[in-house]
């Protein structure tokens, strides 16, 4: 989630097809695409470290020994207009999955009169990792100021500060359904000058009407980024600008939002449908080899 400016994008390939054999190419890949996108990453090479498949009871709230809210409509860096809640019209578990809906409605929460409510929550305090694959299947909602994401910051935001704590953007919408963005946000490339892919879906598919798998792979020196397992970016410390610093070698906290408004997506207009609703299904997370650090999972120790 950009947390003070909107994020530049770098330039996507170009497909054309210019004869027959092309097509035909195009199409074998386009279904090898869909296919592969269908599984979930099952290799070996991944071990499960912690997840939230959400099958609390309906209108449930989500796992307390996991996840912490934010509350309030601060506008977090980007002149939101929503006020967060833990209220159930904002946040609750149904059907397996987590829903976070945005409502248009007058709400006074802890900052004010707000137009616009939502949900916002993190394993801060509970979980967070350096290394591994982090991965969640979301249904996500569009419309003209509509912005969801699903983004790690560093846990020692609260000493360092953001950004050199680190950010790293799994996923982010801006209202259009066959659009995303992924990217990182650290000292000296934060905010308009993160380093960010812009990723076009394949033709024929958009994110608000199925279920996509997003997620990134992370080890000391590369970061990947995947849409249904189609790798999408990649980043290395060669990839950030002259003189700034990598700052990804200690554990994230996760965090899923829906933000209504602010500085990039622009505000909700007259075509902007409400309610909105962000749906995830899971998320979990993954070690890979054996120089991996632990996981910090503090629910355990607290409920001894």
């Amino acid at each position: 989630m950009t947390t003070i400016e909107p994020p530049s994008t770098l330039p996507t390939p170009e497909h054309g097809q210019r004869s027959l054999k092309l097509v035909s190419l195009g199409l074998l890949l386009l279904c090898s695409f869909t296919a592969s996108a269908q599984q979930p990453q099952t290799t070996s090479q991944w071990h499960l470290a912690w997840s939230d498949e959400f099958n609390g009871p309906d209108g449930s709230a989500p796992d307390p020994a996991k996840w912490a809210f934010d509350i309030g409509g601060s506008g977090y860096g980007n002149n939101e207009l929503e006020s967060y809640t833990s209220r159930p019209a904002n946040i609750q578990q149904k059907s397996g999955n987590l829903v976070i809906t945005a409502q248009k409605e007058d709400y006074t929460g802890p900052d004010g009169l707000r137009h616009y409510t939502s949900a916002r929550i993190r394993t801060q305090g509970h979980f967070s990792q350096a290394y591994g694959r982090f991965e969640a299947s979301i249904q996500l909602p569009v419309g003209k100021g509509i912005w969801p994401a699903f983004w790690l910051l560093g846990d020692d935001i609260g000493s360092t500060g953001w950004p050199r704590s680190g950010e790293i953007d799994i996923l982010e919408t801006i209202g259009a359904p066959s659009t995303t963005y992924s990217t990182l946000h650290g000292p000296g490339y934060s905010g308009a000058n993160g380093i960010s892919a812009k990723f076009p879906l394949p033709p024929g598919q958009v994110v608000d009407n199925a279920f996509h798998l997003y997620a990134v792979e992370w080890t000391p020196n590369d970061i990947k980024f995947f849409f249904d397992d189609h790798l999408i970016a990649e980043r290395t410390p060669a990839s950030l600008p002259p003189g700034t610093t990598w700052v990804y070698d200690h554990p994230f906290f996760i965090i899923l939002n829906l933000a209504t408004g602010g500085n990039w997506p622009g505000n909700p207009d007259e075509t902007t449908v409400f309610p909105q609703r962000m749906q995830v299904n899971y998320v979990r997370v993954y070690t890979g080899s054996p120089q991996v650090p632990p996981a910090k999972d503090e629910s355990r120790r607290r409920s001894q």
